[in-house]
């Protein structure tokens, strides 16, 4: 009997141990529609007493939302995590890289600095496999390729950084009820949806709200029009020999994608308020228009996160929806979007660095944010039905319908021209300034600061 006690409190010792361990997980292991064979995967990596610092930008309810998924990783390899968030990361990564204490992960929101401290030598490079990985397993794989390999301290490019959760920007939003009363369908493509604009205002009314004003950035929302354009209208290579200058502002192909923009912005019958109210308008009460009884206009081009604008109560997918901001048919450039996200890269390199960024390729490490709230990701490997927001996963369906995916061009270009004279440009523009003229004062600040 003696004996038997003893295995009995082990037993329940042991089940007692892995009830703890397994109380910090949001959700249950083997239940509901995950991946539960990656995260089984996980386990044949040992990493007890290994120890992995994080550094990200995220704070409150987002730095829950990564330590949840971090805690699977946790469950499943021993190891131990620190994931640490700063409202100051671009300036804390910098101090901490070039002072040789940097974590041992960063989350970088923006390419360029990370691309900054990879030319520095502050950054290892993932394995070489991994470019292959990410071919073979996110939608437009070649694109996040591309964002994550940067030059090194020797000059030769490498890929450094890996893409993980991402944000949409090309999305129209429009009033269902709207278009069902006047019997309009959302057009699939850019020549049916500026079919649907003249319709519109053949019928007396009004397709468009914009709105650039933002306080000490107004303009970037024509940036990122124009960034939608100069994928609509030209090649990827383009739009990145663009961010880097390589393709001049001034170069007839910017300006092409500039005057798309005016063709909707400056044009007094397709905008609510006329042209002339389009730069003083603040982006933040310009898709209010679509809620006026009756409407001041059928559509607003802006990111995922402009819900948060609208009247309150309002309930996406029923009171307001989105469609993607189409490509042209004739241009054959495929179905191109515009975007953002964060880009993981290792500041410290060690056998936990690496096996966590090897965790991120899993199913597991996408769907256990998915499951919660706003997280969209290229990974084609991992359920969908998962989302529990069907917005989300609408949002979530055009990013792995994308042909090509391409990060905020002006985030990606020197912050005096991407959050200078591109944003005051635009802003000229939309008051009647040439594009020609704009572009080539753009193209001058430019060569002024090389």
């Amino acid at each position: 009997m003696k004996h038997v006690f003893y295995a009995s409190a082990a037993a329940l010792a042991l089940s007692a141990g892995m009830a703890q361990a397994d109380q910090h997980l949001k959700f249950a292991p083997g239940e509901g529609a995950f991946s539960w064979d990656s995260f089984e995967a996980l386990k044949s990596m040992d990493l007890s007493g290994e120890e992995i610092s994080i550094l990200g930008p995220w704070l409150g309810p987002d730095k829950e939302l990564i330590e949840s998924v971090v805690h699977y990783f946790e469950e499943a390899t021993g190891a131990d995590v620190e994931y640490s968030g700063s409202d100051s990361f671009e300036q804390q990564i910098v101090i901490d890289a070039e002072a040789g204490s940097p974590p041992n992960i960063a989350i970088f929101p923006q390419p360029g600095l990370a691309a900054d401290l990879a030319s520095k030598g502050l950054l290892a490079p993932l394995p070489a496999e991994t470019a292959d990985w990410i071919r073979d397993n996110y939608a437009a794989g070649q694109s996040w390729v591309d964002l994550g390999t940067y030059a090194g301290a020797d000059g030769a490019e490498a890929l450094y950084g890996f893409f993980y959760k991402v944000d949409v920007k090309s999305l129209v939003w429009y009033v269902p009820e709207n278009f069902e009363d006047a019997g309009y369908d959302v057009p699939q493509t850019m020549e049916e949806l500026k079919a649907l604009t003249d319709q519109i205002v053949a019928d007396g009314e009004t397709p468009w709200c914009i709105g650039l004003g933002s306080g000490g950035a107004t303009g970037w929302p024509a940036t990122d029009w124009v960034e939608d354009m100069m994928l609509r209208i030209n090649t990827p290579e383009d739009y990145d020999a663009w961010t880097t200058n390589e393709l001049p502002f001034d170069d007839p192909k910017v300006i092409a994608a500039i005057e798309e923009f005016g063709a909707f912005a400056r044009n007094d019958d397709y905008v609510s308020g006329g042209a002339g109210a389009v730069a003083t308008t603040d982006f933040r009460d310009s898709p209010q228009g679509l809620f006026a009884s009756p409407p001041q206009c059928y559509m607003h081009r802006q990111a995922s996160f402009i819900p948060t604008f609208f009247p309150e109560g309002t309930e996406v997918g029923v009171d307001a929806d989105f469609f993607y901001f189409p490509a042209y048919a004739e241009k054959d450039l495929g179905k191109p979007v515009l975007g953002a996200g964060t880009v993981w890269a290792i500041t410290n390199d060690s056998k936990g660095a690496q096996a966590f960024m090897e965790f991120l390729k899993s199913p597991i490490a996408h769907e256990v944010w998915m499951a919660q709230k706003g997280f969209l990701t290229p990974h084609t490997g991992v359920n969908t039905e998962v989302y529990t927001d069907p917005t989300v996963a609408k949002m979530n369906g055009i990013l792995l319908n994308a042909d090509t995916f391409r990060f905020d061009g002006s985030d990606l270009m020197p912050g005096a021209i991407g959050a200078g004279v591109f944003w005051t440009g635009m802003v000229d523009y939309a008051g009647g300034k040439d594009a020609a003229e704009v572009a080539a004062s753009i193209q001058s600040t430019w060569e002024s600061i090389k």
